[in-house]
């Protein structure tokens, strides 16, 4: 039997309530018919009762306390989907915005998701190349691992994360095919929303590109369901489709703070700076739905992105967002300022599975050594660099200064690089001996002589050489 519930006792913001509901369920999906016959939609997100809390995706104006009748749809929030959600375009509540029509769905899917249990992970230890050799190299992403960017506003990382949209790529034989990225904006302006879409539109990635797209102007009810309608779609094409699928997801600033909007609006008693006290668990809820499952081809990575109000990285975002996730990229506001791109802040990054997807038969037998010797060499140009702005640089001893034209060479050439330069792994790695050549031997104290003799040994000669030349 259907029911239709006549009249809203109350109206707060984008939320309706209504008494004297029965059967209703946490999360269902009601219909809205207004006045004037338009419909709108909302879900169950709170519940005392018979008493229902309603939250209205396009928002509770207009609705009239009256004449308003709602009906229950018996459950929950799902997003359509078929193999044809490739190369489109949607609204953060998954509503194609492309014009190219709806989606004929093969099957529909809960936006919510299922935990995945975690004896049935699998363990990461592929990875997942960029093309940028600070990630590749020192923080190597891994597949099935979650990796946020912290940023700050007003850097370089929308132009970062087309870049890694565009250039990413598996290693295994006939990857290509089955690799694809599902991109979640929430609460970018116009002109970035139309940035991501033209980029990828330009550089011919677009057909492997599922788009979710939440503006600023959009209600803050979309922007919360944003990254659940994309996760949903990554975990279809990974492990209905056997894809391998990154997820890219910016801002997830604007998605806590559209959180804490709504959960002030429902009367919740706020948190550390009024973020809601369940804001550790719901973005776990959204982290941990990256992974591989056993018995399954495909995969979830994750890249989330956020900015730092302030730069502050003991904001509640990043603070928790550090706990949930399995390390961190880092942009430096002064390398941003100097004109570096990307800028890849080295010392405080990394990844925490990057040890076992490296190495031989995976990267390059050097690769870890390198990575060990490169993060100790510049640590030295850093206190060097503190040291000179004491002493002053004329005052320094040789290794010193050999150390701060060796931190000037690694900012230049190996951190910075173009927007469109797609560098292989084995492209980085060469280019990381070639700039540890400038220290002498006795320096690289992390790396066996083995790995010296085959690696560093033949750049050493050239040394000086290059040094002039970069000069």
């Amino acid at each position: 039997m259907i029911l239709d519930y006549i009249g809203v006792k109350e109206i707060n913001g984008s939320l309706i309530v209504l008494d004297g509901v029965q059967g209703a369920s946490f999360e269902e999906i009601v219909d809205i018919r207004l006045d004037d016959g338009s419909m709108r939609q909302g879900r169950i997100v709170q519940m005392e009762g018979e008493r229902i809390v309603v939250q209205v995706f396009e928002g509770a104006r207009g609705i009239s306390l009256d004449n308003t009748r709602t009906r229950l749809r018996g459950r929950p929030m799902e997003l359509p989907l078929s193999p044809e959600i490739l190369g489109r375009v949607f609204s953060g509540a998954g509503k194609p915005i492309d014009g190219l029509g709806p989606i004929f769905p093969e099957q529909r899917r809960n936006v919510n998701g299922t935990p995945i249990n975690p004896v049935s992970r699998v363990y990461p230890r592929n990875y997942i190349n960029t093309g940028i050799s600070t990630i590749d190299t020192l923080m190597t992403l891994i597949r099935g691992q979650k990796l946020p960017i912290f940023s700050g506003s007003g850097m370089s990382h929308n132009e970062l994360a087309v870049q890694i949209a565009r250039q990413a790529k598996i290693t295994d034989e006939g990857g290509e095919n089955n690799f694809c990225i599902v991109f979640a904006a929430m609460g970018v302006s116009n002109d970035v929303a139309e940035y991501f879409r033209r980029s990828f539109d330009e550089s011919g990635v677009l057909q492997k590109v599922v788009m979710f797209l939440n503006l600023s102007n959009d209600p803050i009810i979309e922007r919360i369901l944003t990254p659940k309608c994309a996760l949903t779609a990554a975990e279809y094409l990974a492990f209905e489709r056997d894809m391998h699928v990154l997820v890219i997801m910016t801002d997830m600033t604007s998605y806590a703070e559209a959180l804490r909007e709504f959960s002030s609006s429902k009367g919740e008693i706020p948190g550390r700076k009024g973020f809601p006290g369940y804001l550790y668990s719901d973005l776990a809820s959204l982290y941990e739905r990256a992974g591989m499952v056993r018995g399954k081809k495909g995969s979830v990575t994750q890249i989330p992105i956020l900015t730092m109000p302030n730069d502050d990285v003991t904001h509640p975002v990043p603070d928790l967002t550090g706990y949930i996730t399995e390390g961190q990229i880092v942009l430096d506001r002064g390398l941003d300022s100097s004109g570096v791109y990307p800028p890849v802040s080295v010392l405080p990054s990394l990844s925490r599975l990057m040890k076992d997807g490296i190495g031989k038969g995976s990267t390059r037998e050097d690769h870890s050594a390198l990575q060990n010797q490169l993060f100790a060499a510049y640590a030295k140009v850093m206190d060097a660099r503190s040291l000179a702005s004491v002493i002053g640089e004329e005052e320094l001893s040789p290794v010193d200064k050999q150390y701060m034209e060796f931190g000037k060479l690694f900012e230049s050439q190996f951190v910075s690089q173009g927007p469109n330069e797609n560098r292989s792994i084995e492209e980085s790695l060469n280019l990381g001996w070639k700039l540890l050549a400038t220290l002498p031997r006795a320096e690289l104290d992390r790396v066996d002589d083995e790995i010296l003799d085959k690696y560093y040994a033949p750049y050493a000669e050239k040394a000086p050489q290059q040094a002039g030349e970069a000069g």
